[in-house]
């Protein structure tokens, strides 16, 4: 499994992800049910940190959150 696609696993997969964008080191997004986030998950993909606050999730990733988002964009189509 790649980043991308881990990370799509630990936000609790595709259907869960309402949203997702970089901004310059961290991903953001939006998930349907927060509780089906897993942090440490997210820490074993790569992860640098998480932050949740309610259904946002911030995903710190360094200077690749750009052409992770896209992968990520593309697993979501």
């Amino acid at each position: 499994m790649d980043k991308a696609e881990a990370i799509v696993a630990a936000l609790g997969g595709a259907r869960n992800i309402i949203e997702i964008a970089p901004c310059l080191t961290r991903l953001r997004s939006e998930v349907t049910d927060p509780s089906l986030v897993d942090e440490p998950a997210l820490m074993a993909a790569g992860a640098f940190g998480v932050l949740t606050v309610g259904a946002a999730v911030q995903i710190v990733v360094g200077l690749e959150a750009e052409p992770l988002s896209s992968e990520i964009q593309d697993l979501l189509q």
